[in-house]
């Protein structure tokens, strides 16, 4: 006898096979997952337009006690100077990850920032799926978000009573610490899901 999982996985697509989409489309996606009861919400894209409509969107999942984990963006810059979106929206739900490597250091073309980027996660040469049923080595950001997902998605399974914002905190003060990472993330760590 198999026990029914208690973590599901809802995907959504808003993105086209060369990573195209529009923000109206993000934000219908946003609100479908949130209506649907989604607690954590993956976000692995962005961009550096800043759109009010998004900000509202994300500040919908808060409202409704989702976590938004966002990708902090791969071209290697500040998001405190140069902010990408929604990574570096304000709402307290957002969790913006940056990518590390398998020696601790910031991925090279990860973006960072010691006030709008929260913490690391594993995002070089992640085997990844791909389409047509094959598997790939991957790297970027959008590989170290999903780590946080994931990790959020557990710590919720083990107390669903919290909010997307307390599960945040959970996140950030159960990582590992490394110099690097104080320099460049709120938290200055990589995340460790043996600790959460």
């Amino acid at each position: 006898h198999l026990e029914k999982a208690k973590i599901k996985i809802m995907p959504l697509k808003f993105l086209d096979a060369g990573g195209s989409g529009t923000t109206a489309d993000a934000i219908s996606a946003i609100h479908y997952a949130v209506d649907q009861g989604a607690q954590v919400l993956n976000n692995s894209w962005g961009g550096p337009e800043y759109s009010a409509a998004l900000h509202e969107a994300v500040a919908y999942a808060y409202e409704h006690k989702a976590l938004f984990v966002v990708a902090a963006g791969n071209v290697g810059k500040n998001n405190d100077l140069y902010p990408m979106y929604p990574s570096s929206f304000d709402t307290p739900n957002v969790l913006s990850v940056a990518a590390s490597t398998d020696w601790d250091r910031l991925a090279s073309f990860s973006n960072y920032g010691l006030q709008s980027v929260h913490v690391a996660a594993p995002g070089v040469s992640i085997l990844s799926t791909f389409p047509g049923g094959e598997v790939s080595y991957l790297s970027g950001t959008s590989m170290a978000a999903p780590f946080v997902a994931g990790l959020a998605a557990l710590a919720l399974r083990e107390a669903p009573g919290l909010s997307g914002f307390q599960i945040k905190e959970v996140i950030l003060g159960s990582g590992d610490s490394f110099d690097e990472f104080s320099k460049k993330t709120i938290s200055g760590q990589r995340v460790k899901v043996v600790a959460t």
